[in-house]
């Protein structure tokens, strides 16, 4: 059974949630998405950093932490940006670091935005108490 996890983003007009539970593994997807929706363009940093902490405010809203990340896919328009990318994953990872795959792409769906991820934690839903 699915669980859509709410973190507190705003929703978009794409079809999806930004973060789904199912079978103990969180399923989390982002980009240098702002609390109103409107999408960051500005230096790789900048959004490196946005989209992080999105990936750090799902985990937390399933009742994880960055720990419980087990993988982390990256998708760069630039592979040049690829040393400010790792720059600030290290801020909000430490070892042993998640499982990684990065790859520079053609083109992401709004103009401007460099970056978008795609993230899988294991987290088990909290327990229920019965009466």
């Amino acid at each position: 059974m699915k669980e859509v996890i709410d973190c507190g983003l705003p929703a978009l007009a794409q079809p999806f949630s930004w973060a789904v539970r199912g079978g103990g593994i969180l399923f989390t997807a982002h980009g240098p998405v702002r609390q109103d929706g409107s999408i960051d363009t500005g230096p790789i940093e900048q959004q490196a950093r946005l989209t992080f902490g999105n990936l750090q405010r799902a985990v937390q809203a399933a009742g994880g932490t960055l720990a419980d990340v087990t993988q982390v896919l990256i998708y760069m328009l630039y592979i040049t940006d690829m040393a400010a990318i790792d720059s600030v994953y290290r801020e909000f990872f430490k070892p042993p670091y998640p499982n990684r795959s990065s790859m520079a792409i053609a083109g992401l769906v709004v103009p401007g935005m460099k970056l978008e991820i795609v993230a899988y934690a294991a987290i088990d839903p909290p327990a229920r108490v019965s009466a």
